[in-house]
């Protein structure tokens, strides 16, 4: 097997992360909520729109604060797609309550309202929502059934940081979002994430849940004397040292955004021929939505001719990786989950859908992958 030439990500410096890295040294605090985080935690609100933005470790972190924000316990019940990263699901069933996973639809990949509805039973607290490939669910129905029903509307937006949805950014489309900085990520910083509020009533909760269950954020502003234990909670908040080198990429995020928007481009039009003679299938952009060049995949005919075009690749040192392997089939999702049907969209699209390169050094290798792509597709064969 041939070296890897072109991996599937590859983390990269795009401005002053190293430097503001020794700002942050320099200032002799390296603990979480210093000068960098509040840096980070001003720019994520302003991004995203949100009413408040609250630097975390992770998008797990994020997420798993969001259940504790949505009172679930045990016998509650919460719809997620079952096309997601565990993460999403864990934080539901880490609460005690039980994720409900519903399918996709098949033309945008998120979830479908319609399935929604006819999921939502007296036990539904809430709804998580993700917006895959940084591309925004249908969040003006998924709202107006979270208000008929009085249920939390919850983005799962890892991906969807800078992308919008009838001009509104994701961050802002529902009453929390978690948004990830994985290296993975448009913006990253190795782990990272954060959650934003667009309920006032949420945020101070959200503060003493992020610091352990404390109300140490109201003691360092001034409201009270003294801090101490007032609610459950963990240590959700990230070292300065993650903040110092997020604060580096939050700054160049149009740049960032720019050059995965023209990656994205290019990928699409050098696959449209083969999507048009119905070869292979490209994202769908859905009506009203606006991308971020998170992700570019292709479906393919089958699985075994996912595995194929996966393999071939790897041999010319080109990694194209599928993605998730449904919740709902997984053992953990059989044991704490629920699922009322079979879910026959997600189970074709985890078997169908490969991604292809994406990252900001990408640069002139995305001919490469194209070349190489194009000719095992067209002729079966990429030696």
């Amino acid at each position: 097997m041939k070296k890897v030439e072109i991996p599937f990500n590859r983390p990269s410096i795009v401005g002053q992360e190293l430097e503001f890295i020794k700002t942050a040294i320099n200032s002799g605090q390296l603990s979480g909520d210093g000068e960098f985080t509040k840096l980070c935690n001003d720019r994520i609100t302003r991004m995203t729109g949100s009413g408040a933005s609250l630097l975390t470790h992770s998008c797990t972190a994020a997420l798993e604060m969001a259940a504790i924000l949505c009172d679930l316990k045990p016998g509650d019940e919460v719809i997620l797609p079952s096309y997601t990263f565990v993460s999403t699901a864990n934080a539901i069933a880490l609460r005690g309550a039980t994720p409900v996973f519903i399918d996709i639809d098949s033309l945008t990949l998120n979830i479908d309202p319609e399935k929604v509805v006819e999921a939502v039973t007296p036990r539904t607290r809430a709804i998580f929502v993700v917006h895959y490939a940084g591309f925004p669910a249908e969040m003006d129905q998924l709202a107006e059934i979270a208000r008929t029903h009085k249920l939390f509307l919850v983005e799962d937006a890892a991906q969807a940081l800078g992308s919008t949805y009838k001009g509104r950014p994701a961050g802002s489309l529902g009453d929390m979002a978690a948004f990830s900085f994985h290296e993975t990520k448009n913006i990253l910083c190795g782990e990272g994430g954060a959650l934003t509020l667009n309920l006032p009533d949420l945020v101070e909760r959200a503060e003493i849940i992020r610091e352990k269950g404390t109300n140490r954020s109201r003691f360092f502003r001034g409201q009270v004397d003294k801090y101490t234990w007032v609610d459950i909670g963990s240590s959700f908040l990230p070292g300065e040292l993650i903040a110092a080198f997020l604060y580096g990429q939050l700054e160049r995020a149009e740049e960032i955004a720019k050059r995965r928007l023209a990656l994205f481009d290019c990928y699409s039009e050098a696959f449209h021929d083969l999507e048009k003679a119905g070869r292979i299938r490209l994202p769908h952009i859905p009506e009203g939505t606006t991308g971020n060049g998170h992700m570019f995949y292709l479906l393919m005919r089958d699985i075994d001719d996912r595995d194929a075009f996966i393999k071939n690749l790897r041999n010319s040192g080109i990694i194209t990786p599928f993605h998730y392997v449904p919740l709902h089939s997984a053992p953990a999702g059989r044991r704490l989950g629920r699922c009322d049907s079979e879910l026959p969209v997600t189970n074709d699209i985890s078997d169908r859908l490969v991604r292809l390169p994406m990252f900001f050094t990408l640069d002139h290798d995305v001919e490469r992958v194209i070349e190489i792509a194009l000719k095992w597709l067209k002729h079966g064969d990429a030696s």
